[in-house]
């Protein structure tokens, strides 16, 4: 089965050569769709579109793929509203003829284009929403999801506190369908890690609109002895800082899903909470593959910045595309999709399997604790956490898919 391979001479110190073969002629590039909320969520998806950049200049330098064609991706702001998304991805598909569509951030964005591409019968590679509707209750034969997804994440986190004391959980969770994922994951999950746990309190704050006072009085009226967060961007720094002030955090066991992913702790600062246990990438922690290592050293040199969450998600988005590319050497919708079923990519962090039962990538992520380093956030005692040992069970995503 085809692979994507890494040397380090197409682009000084990173190429990404997958298999390319010599080109003899130009013919046109592949135009690949890519719509994401690069307004609202720009923290996140600008490095994620730099790296795919990064990728796609180091795979067309190194010959391309099918033979000699150059990727072209196509972006574009999915206006970080279901409506929006739909509308600009018919708009890549008629006005910019893509061969097909990746992206999206917000996982209610990540669903209606999900449902598109199966009205239209055109692949859509979800790389970013979490939710676990996109590969089980709602999934279809077009969408694929590359990220782990909220139950994969939740119960990283949950194997990370198996044995602790604390049996009174609170949660707070943006009002949207990836909180409320979130937090179903984690009430079925918690506990198997905690025998004798129980969530006692819940908050759902509108996302982006946090009023972090009430949410954190609360939390802190409930008296829980753990905090499942769910919050981020600008939502998590007004939490944080009024849990800090508060008192909200001490003495209590926090689990936070995506708080040491670098986007989030850069504005954290020296705010950033001491020992709270998170998914995230410590990338400078990141010893191997020497591939990693190496795509840190080109991006730093490209844009002269460190590399964020996105940034490694979308160099790896990249990388399963050339190499789905190359397996099939056509761009008809139906073979696309059947070679993704089980496609393994040798990636910048190990090989990612794309579940044929699911749609959903074994990609992973690091677990890990917060800490202050000087006045920086940053994650200690993290491992990887490789997604293909947190997958749902077979027999439930056979369930859940027969019935959507």
């Amino acid at each position: 089965m085809p692979r994507f391979t890494v040397s380090r001479r197409a682009l000084g110190a990173l190429a990404a050569a997958p298999l390319a073969r010599p080109a003899f002629a130009q013919p046109a590039p592949i135009r690949i769709g890519e719509l994401n909320s690069y307004s609202r969520m720009a923290a996140f998806a600008v490095p994620y579109r730099n790296a795919m950049q990064l990728a796609q200049d180091a795979i067309n330098a190194a010959g391309g793929v099918m033979g000699g064609r150059r990727i072209e991706f196509v972006f574009r702001d999915d206006g970080s509203t279901p409506g929006d998304a739909v509308r600009v991805a018919e708009e890549l598909l008629t006005r910019e003829n893509v061969s097909f569509l990746a992206g999206t951030f917000l996982s209610n964005v990540g669903l209606a284009v999900a449902d598109f591409a199966n009205q239209r019968k055109r692949l859509f590679l979800a790389t970013e929403p979490l939710t676990d509707a996109i590969t089980m209750a709602q999934g279809n034969r077009y969408t694929w999801r590359v990220r782990p997804g909220t139950f994969m994440q939740t119960r990283m986190l949950t194997e990370a506190i198996r044995g602790k004391t604390a049996k009174r959980w609170a949660i707070v969770a943006p009002n949207y369908e990836y909180g409320q994922s979130a937090a179903a994951s984690f009430k079925r999950l918690l506990p198997a890690a905690i025998p004798g746990a129980e969530v006692v309190a819940e908050q759902f704050p509108a996302l982006g609109r946090v009023d972090a006072g009430a949410t954190v009085g609360a939390l802190a009226q409930a008296r829980p002895d753990g905090i499942f967060n769910v919050l981020f961007g600008p939502d998590l720094t007004a939490f944080v800082r009024e849990g800090n002030t508060r008192g909200l955090f001490e003495r209590r066991t926090v689990v936070s899903l995506l708080t040491g992913e670098p986007e989030y702790l850069i504005p954290l600062g020296e705010e950033t909470p001491e020992g709270w246990i998170v998914t995230g990438y410590p990338w400078e922690q990141v010893e191997a593959p020497p591939a990693h290592k190496a795509f840190i050293e080109a991006y730093r040199a490209r844009f002269n910045d460190t590399p964020r969450k996105g940034s490694l998600l979308g160099y790896v988005t990249v990388q399963i595309i050339t190499t789905l590319l190359n397996k099939v050497n056509t761009l008809d919708t139906e073979p696309l999709v059947d070679a993704l079923a089980d496609l393994r990519t040798d990636s910048i962090v190990g090989p990612v399997v794309m579940r044929g039962l699911d749609h959903q990538g074994t990609l992973g992520t690091w677990v890990g604790e917060t800490t202050l380093r000087g006045r920086q956030g940053a994650m200690k005692n993290a491992r990887y956490a490789d997604g293909a040992n947190y997958l749902f069970p077979e027999d439930e995503v056979r369930a859940a898919r027969r019935s959507s």
